[in-house]
């Protein structure tokens, strides 16, 4: 899903182009000042984009498939149901119990774990102004034994007892490890209206977290069960979908997988839907829906848009162009024939910026692009970028939320820059902004507030977990791009992505992975970066320059005492001397820049290790500035504004130490 929110984006708008326009102008004005001239430093390197040679899974190792039959009511907005859960316990325990997430409960009353908070910590602070929730009506596993089991569930989180969308399912007799069950439920839930990802708005209608959905079993006969947070996704085991579909005639419907058969009866219509190897199934029916087809690297692409938006059309489907053929190179080639991407009306914008597997929700007012910002093409190849990192690789979004969101980032920023170049966030007006400075400047801004490797709920806002969990993530993965090659690390993440193909990865797995492809120390610095809070700020200190010239004074000589006057010759040669830091914990090697009063430029290399690296000069003109990181690749330094300085001149003692005794004073009177 993107952040923020699609609506409350394109609302915020102006202010963050102006905010990221005034970080361009910085960026732009440090360049001038402390590095110009050409650089003879190679460049960073660029992806191949060749196919990463670490094989992937043909498909998903099945644990829960659903056969569901559903009726849609557009005018009282339920959905009736009956599912089948064919569910195989690939545990290595047997099973006294099953675990449901009932997520549209989170919208039944704000004592919900999803609403109970009063200050809209989600991607959204709109509320309902129509409840939603499931109402299980009977649960049956003949196999098992007779008699519905419905009535014997709990709440599956004992500390939060009014929360109804983590549910525990006693058995009556318990599922042995390999024995597989059958699941025969019966459901009717009841959209809200539209607030986030799923709901109702007039006669559109997108249909998500729907039906009741078992949780994730873990290797060890777990659950991976929890209430459904506001700042948090989803977690699913993979299986089959066979999803029939009853809507009225007149409905245009978009939804997960391929559709098999079609039938129409009178003033109705049964769609019927097929997908493999997926762990979720979602849609979406409006009769005003315009359509749109094309054929993108080999896969039948269909978007569905509202009147008068052919323009953002156009746009996501050439940004489509651009990214489902990277993306397959990169990480593993799309394994599904077909990709939906329904784009939903402005009334609906909560629904969009959001991920199922084959189909994505874009978003935007119809104005979106006009005036050279690259929203529509950003939400896009976001969420595109989901099938690999949440469809694909599916991580626990509710643990390890950056896992998900903060590799997508990193994806989309790599495709965007790769497609728009210096303008890929914005370019209009003469001016350009990239997507890198606008992240990097969203990470700055809360680089310490919390390890980003933290829970969802752990965030104390959105905000927050925007900046870390988004921007800090993909500036992390962007500077060791810059730093030990781009190459590398985008084979990196493809051997990931291939690897953990239809499996659950972990933290761990994904830094062990990073790992072996980079080295312990990359390990290292990621532990530090995404667990520890780890930060880093190179800067310049004590930049001097002094005349290179014989010794002065009384020297006591074989032949006797001899005074040497100082020369009064102008000084041939010069020696200099700059004192380098690094605050914080990550270690990053580092170039540095040395240049002296006749333009003539030294690059030094630091290796980033210890605290301090103190620059020699010797040169024919005294030492004039030291420039830290001139190619700015450690994206993650916290402030760019030290990273440069000139030669100190050398004031009278008495005035130097008068100055900085008047500065003190002044920071003084402006501190709390």
């Amino acid at each position: 899903m993107v952040a923020p929110s699609v609506t409350r984006a394109r609302e915020a708008l102006v202010g963050v182009l102006a905010f990221g326009l005034a970080c361009a102008v910085l960026d732009r004005f440090r360049v001038a000042v402390a590095a110009p001239g050409p650089s003879n430093a190679p460049a960073a390197a660029t992806s191949s984009g060749a196919p990463n040679s670490t094989p992937a899974a043909a498909r998903a190792l099945g644990v829960a498939s659903y056969r569901i039959s559903a009726r849609l009511d557009p005018t009282s907005h339920r959905v009736d149901g009956k599912e089948t859960i064919h569910f195989v316990n690939r545990s290595t325990r047997a099973l006294g119990e099953l675990y449901f997430h009932l997520y549209l409960n989170a919208f039944k009353n704000e004592a919900s774990t999803f609403l109970r908070s009063p200050f809209g910590e989600a991607r959204s602070t709109l509320r309902a102004s129509d409840w939603g929730y499931i109402d299980v009506t009977r649960c049956t596993a003949p196999s098992l034994g007779p008699g519905d089991l419905w009535p014997l569930h709990v709440a599956g989180t004992p500390d939060e007892p009014d929360d109804e969308t983590d549910v525990r399912l006693p058995l009556p007799t318990p599922l042995a490890a390999g024995s597989a069950v059958d699941l025969l439920v019966e459901f009717s839930s009841k959209l809200p209206s539209v607030v986030l990802r799923t709901g109702h708005a007039g006669d559109f209608h997108f249909v998500a977290q729907w039906f009741p959905k078992l949780a994730r079993l873990e290797d060890d006969g777990s659950f991976a069960h929890f209430p459904f947070h506001a700042q948090a996704e989803f977690y699913a085991d993979f299986g089959d979908y066979d999803v029939s579909l009853d809507v009225p005639a007149n409905e245009v419907v978009g939804a997960v997988g391929r559709r098999v058969a079609l039938e129409t009866n009178g003033e109705r219509r049964v769609e019927h839907y097929r997908a493999e190897s997926v762990h979720d199934f979602a849609w979406a029916a409006w009769p005003a829906f315009r359509e749109r087809t094309a054929r993108l690297a080999g896969v039948d692409v269909r978007l569905l848009y509202p009147p008068g938006y052919e323009r953002s059309a156009e746009r996501s489907e050439a940004a489509l162009a651009i990214a489902l053929p990277r993306a397959s190179a990169l990480y593993g080639a799309y394994p599904y024939p077909t990709l939906t991407v329904v784009h939903p009306p402005e009334r609906a914008g909560e629904a969009g910026g959001m991920e199922y597997p084959t189909l994505i929700a874009t978003g935007g007012p119809w104005y979106a692009g006009l005036f050279g910002d690259r929203a529509i093409e950003s939400v896009t190849i976001h969420e595109l970028l989901h099938q690999w990192f949440y469809g694909l690789v599916a991580s626990n979004e509710a643990r390890s939320p950056f896992l998900d969101e903060g590799l997508t980032s990193y994806a989309e920023l790599r495709t965007l820059d790769a497609a728009y170049g210096a303008g890929s966030a914005f370019s209009g007006f003469g001016l350009t902004l990239s997507v890198t400075s606008l992240g990097r400047a969203f990470a700055a801004a809360r680089a310490e507030d919390v390890a980003v490797a933290s829970p969802a709920a752990a965030f104390p806002s959105f905000r927050t977990l925007g900046a870390l969990v988004y921007s800090r993530t993909a500036t992390l993965l962007e500077t060791l791009a810059r730093v030990y090659g781009r190459d590398r690390v985008e084979g990196a993440l493809g051997a990931y992505a291939r690897r953990y193909r239809f499996a659950h990865p972990t933290e761990s797995d994904f830094l062990h992975a990073m790992g072996d492809a980079l080295g312990a120390s990359v390990e290292h610095t990621l532990v530090q970066a995404l667990e520890e809070r780890g930060r880093v700020n190179f800067l310049v200190r004590e930049v001097q320059s002094a005349p290179e010239r014989p010794p002065a004074g009384v020297f006591d000589r074989a032949s006797g005492r001899e005074t040497v006057a100082a020369p009064s010759a102008k000084a041939r040669r010069y020696r200099g001397r700059a004192v380098v830091l690094r605050h914080g914990e990550l270690e990053f090697p580092v170039d540095i820049d040395v240049f002296d009063t006749a333009g003539r430029r030294e690059r030094r290399h630091w290796d980033g290790h210890g605290a301090l690296y103190v620059v020699d000069f010797s040169g024919d003109a005294p030492l004039a500035r030291v420039v830290i990181d001139p190619e700015h690749r450690v994206l993650l330094d916290d402030d760019l504004l030290d990273n440069a300085a000139a030669a100190e001149p050398e004031p009278p003692r008495r005035v130097f130490e008068r100055a900085t005794y008047i500065s003190e004073l002044l920071l003084a009177s402006m501190l709390p």
